[in-house]
């Protein structure tokens, strides 16, 4: 900014920005990334897209509470309103004073010279107050704005009241009484005057609301302040304060409480880092252990999706007592597998909910990689399982996985809830009232204050449930997964979700403090190296197991069958999350402990195979740092009739128990064994078959058997009326060990039907805005608006090699079609993203037509290249499979 512009300020928002320097645009276009969609043409079009109502509120939104009250304070000033003024309206902030208004003026929500700057006009139009809406400045409108339904000959009356000449016109009326008003000594000296009963009338509403109701035929006390102009008629029967006078009993402030600074974050309790990490690391192991439990439970017996989406109350509690949990908690890890794309609808005519083919790949990872995963995915899912069980705002029910649950704010929250407890020392566990309260500061508009409160309980609590934190504190790896750039922004001493700039920092050559990333959405950082080789040089695990990226992969591609969201938490920070995770966590046993009263101990979790083998031949009767298993006649018989042989099973126990299998379980085994299969099920509707006839004569003769309708057809078969699954369950209640049999009549094994849906990507978080753009493509984005403004102008017209508004014009692209091989041409564009380098590119279009382009490109992933085009000016996107190569630039 020139000196000039310093002392008088610019004219017009456009021309403020324009002198900004590349690093401003790009951290006002950090700040709010509608801004980019689409891109701007030029300076102007980005002044006249700053100014709209929508993007304003927006950026009104993710203000704290002091930069809002000092925006508001500059709604209710003059405009331009000198430095002095507000820090009148806003007596005890001047310290944190200069960061408010660099904040404003690094979102664009303010302008002008230094000393008097402007509020951009919708923002005032925003925040100023009005009948409806006082604000929480709690003033009403103006002398002049209460006065315009007011006749002359009434103004001239009040004039009079004040002891003032009567005036020619109602303007200046209105003029001379609000000079009168402002004039502190003359005002106070009217106050003097005023009757008993007054001034308490005034005091009433000078903190607001400022309108208040009178009687046709108002006391004295209020007859005399209606008749000087200090109550001012609103509408039938109700009286406004005006602005002037407010302010002048409130000695000029615009608040009645500042609050410059956010609250303070008050602990409850403080722990060593170690006894935070072991009790995270429990409960960690606990959440993986219950998302397999309950797909686990859903492969087997899938519930019905409901006709809106969904599943229905009963299955929700079925599932709940299933895995011995609370009914909200089984939605909450419901909800969390849904979001990781581990569990979604199967799409058949009567659709059912199954874990997909992503769960087998989950699943088989380290046990500390896969808390990683689903962790990464709670910080960002948008989905709030709170709301379960409640109603939309069209009254219809919100069901677990349906749809109606996604919370744009959730993740910002959710994350800036993290990155809280990630501020105070290890092992520190905060009050939960105060992480409230220091959310509440920083984001008074983001929502509603009761919902903002009740995501921030619901963060805390589902931070504890995951492992994320331990006793109430976060944990070194809950740390990680904010990343390096999450953590840094979480230390700052007054550090902000919107990322407000510190008032600290050091003021630029546009009067603008340098903007930070919005790190509280979630957004990312820098962007990563474009796709590179998922096993380069250097690629391995870890000694907890955990795979680790070589020199070649800074992020690694997933695999293409762990579905699309899930597949993306692959982040360094997941896997950084996983390392700190894996020494904590017990290693998985392949062996347990045989007990003489029928049960088997598993010291520590199982492995994958003997695992499923246990819950298959013995029911589960505790969990937790041991699993206790009981072997009951009902549970050996579902391992016989899942294919397993009495010898498999005996070998299987022997093989996996550290201690002698007791003979009670080796006789039951046998015994139930012995019974298994010497009653045959079949279709006739239904039969049985038995060599022993004296066996069937004891089930003809059992009259709990006469519901089945059977009879003797030979001395070893008898039928029935009833279809074979309706035998198998009614025999086994009685106490028989009935078997199917197959049309030739081999024993059938009925092994347990694993359900699984076709491949299913995992649904995306659902933002209520763009997400963040990364350095790179910010940095492309602000040069195409400098070139669109330049084009403008006269540069448009420089010769190659000359220089247009400071940069160097690049030349035309000349020579033939450049062709190389899609690989060299990858690379090429790969290395040119990462060091901003040029590049000229063939290109056929869809049209089929054959041109060149110089490219700066920005991005490469996903078979598409994000660069700046120099040709065109402007940010393009463009197909690899269309790129014919690359080539050199001409010299000069």
């Amino acid at each position: 900014m020139t000196t000039e512009q310093r002392s008088r300020g610019p004219r017009t928002l456009a021309e403020e920005l324009r002198a900004r320097s590349d690093e401003q645009l790009s951290g006002l276009l950090r700040a709010r990334a509608d801004l980019l969609s689409p891109l701007p043409g030029d300076i102007s079009q980005l002044a006249t897209r700053a100014g709209t109502r929508a993007s304003v509120i927006r950026a009104l939104d993710r203000l704290d509470v002091f930069t809002l009250q000092v925006a508001e304070a500059l709604a209710i000033a003059p405009q331009p309103c000198p430095y002095d003024t507000l820090a009148g309206l806003l007596p005890g902030g001047e310290r944190e004073l200069p960061r408010a208004l660099a904040a404003l003026r690094g979102r664009a929500l303010l302008w002008g010279a230094e000393r008097e700057p402007r509020l951009v006009r919708t923002a005032q139009e925003v925040l100023a107050p009005t009948a409806a809406r006082p604000g929480t400045t709690g003033l009403g409108p103006t002398v002049a704005e209460a006065c315009a339904g007011i006749s002359p000959r009434r103004v001239q009356e009040l004039l009079t009241g004040v002891g003032l000449p009567g005036t020619g016109d109602a303007v200046s009326a209105v003029n001379a009484l609000t000079e009168l008003f402002g004039d502190e000594q003359r005002f106070t000296r009217l106050l003097e005057e005023a009757p008993d009963g007054a001034l308490t009338a005034l005091d009433r509403l000078a903190w607001g609301p400022p309108y208040g109701e009178v009687s046709a035929r108002p006391g004295p006390q209020l007859r005399w302040l209606l008749d000087r102009g200090l109550l001012l008629p609103h509408q039938p029967g109700t009286v406004v304060l005006p602005r002037e006078v407010a302010l002048r009993l409130r000695g000029g402030r615009a608040h009645r409480e500042l609050r410059p600074q956010p609250p303070q974050v008050t602990v409850r309790g403080q722990y060593t880092p170690d006894t935070v990490d072991a009790a995270g690391a429990g409960a960690a192991q606990g959440a993986v252990a219950l998302i397999d439990e309950l797909l686990g439970g859903w492969a087997a017996d899938p519930p019905a999706v409901l006709r809106t989406g969904g599943v229905g109350v009963r299955d929700l509690k079925r599932t709940a007592v299933a895995l011995d949990i609370p009914e909200p908690q089984a939605a909450f890890w419901a909800e969390l597998a849904y979001g990781a794309g581990l569990v979604a609808g199967d799409g058949e005519a009567d659709e059912r909910y199954a874990p997909t083919p992503s769960y087998d790949v989950w699943s088989s990872e380290p046990g500390q990689l896969r808390w990683a995963r689903l962790a990464a995915v709670w910080l960002a899912g948008t989905r709030v399982p709170g709301l379960i069980g409640g109603r939309d705002g069209k009254g219809r029910p919100l069901s677990a996985l349906g749809p109606g649950l996604d919370r744009g704010p959730a993740a910002e929250l959710r994350r800036r809830v993290v990155e809280l407890l990630a501020a105070v020392e290890p092992g520190t566990a905060p009050e939960p009232s105060a992480i409230r309260d220091h959310i509440g500061w920083e984001l008074p508009r983001r929502m509603p204050a009761e919902a903002r409160d009740a995501l921030c309980e619901a963060a805390l609590a589902e931070a504890e449930l995951l492992g994320v934190t331990g006793r109430g504190a976060l944990t070194s790896f809950g740390r990680a997964l904010l990343g390096p750039a999450g953590t840094a922004a979480a230390s700052a001493p007054t550090g902000t979700a919107d990322g407000t700039p510190d008032a600290s920092a050091p003021e630029t050559d546009a009067g603008t403090a340098p903007d930070t990333a919005d790190t509280a959405g979630g957004a990312p950082g820098p962007a990563s190296p474009g796709p590179a080789s998922a096993a380069g040089p250097g690629a391995g695990v870890d000694d907890a197991g955990v795979p680790v990226p070589g020199p070649a992969e800074a992020f690694a591609p997933p695999a293409p069958s762990t579905g699309g969201w899930l597949g993306r938490a692959a982040e360094p920070a997941v896997l950084e999350a996983a390392r700190l995770l894996g020494p904590l966590l017990p290693e998985p046993l392949d062996h347990f402990l045989l007990q003489a009263d029928l049960t088997a101990v598993a010291p520590g979790p199982l492995l994958r195979e003997p695992a499923a083998t246990m819950a298959l031949a013995a029911d589960i009767e505790s969990k937790g740092g041991a699993t206790v298993y009981r072997f009951t006649p009902d549970s050996v018989r579902r391992a016989l009739d899942s294919g397993w042989s009495p010898a498999a099973l005996h070998d299987f126990l022997a093989a996996h128990s550290r201690t002698p299998v007791p003979q009670p379980l080796s006789y039951l085994i046998d015994d139930v064994a012995r019974r298994h299969g010497r009653l045959r099920v079949g279709v006739a509707a239904g039969y049985l078959r038995c060599e022993d006839e004296a066996l069937l004569t004891q089930v003809l003769a059992d009259r709990r058997t006469e519901t089945l309708r059977l009879r003797r057809i030979a001395p070893t078969v008898l039928i029935s009326g009833a279809p074979p699954e309706i035998l198998l369950a009614r025999l086994r209640e009685l106490g028989f060990a009935p078997a199917a049999e197959s049309a030739e009549g081999a024993v059938l094994t009925v092994a347990a039907t694993s359900h699984r849906t076709p491949p299913r990507t995992a649904p995306e978080p659902v933002p209520d805005g763009p997400p963040a753009a990364d350095d790179r493509l910010l940095t492309a984005a602000v040069r195409a608006i400098r070139a669109g403004d330049d084009s403008g102008g006269s540069a448009k017209a420089t010769a190659p090699g000359a220089t247009a508004g400071g940069r160097t014009a690049v030349p035309a692209p000349v020579g033939a079609l450049p062709r190389t091989s899609p690989a060299d041409t990858l690379a090429v564009l790969q290395a040119a993203a990462l060091t901003g380098a040029l590049v000229r590119i063939g290109y056929v279009g869809a049209d089929g037509i054959a041109g060149q382009r110089i490219l700066a490109p920005v991005r490469v992933e996903g078979g598409f290249v994000t660069a700046f085009d120099h040709t065109a000016e402007e940010v393009r996107t463009y197909p690899l499979h269309r790129i014919t190569g690359t080539a050199e630039l001409p010299e000069g």
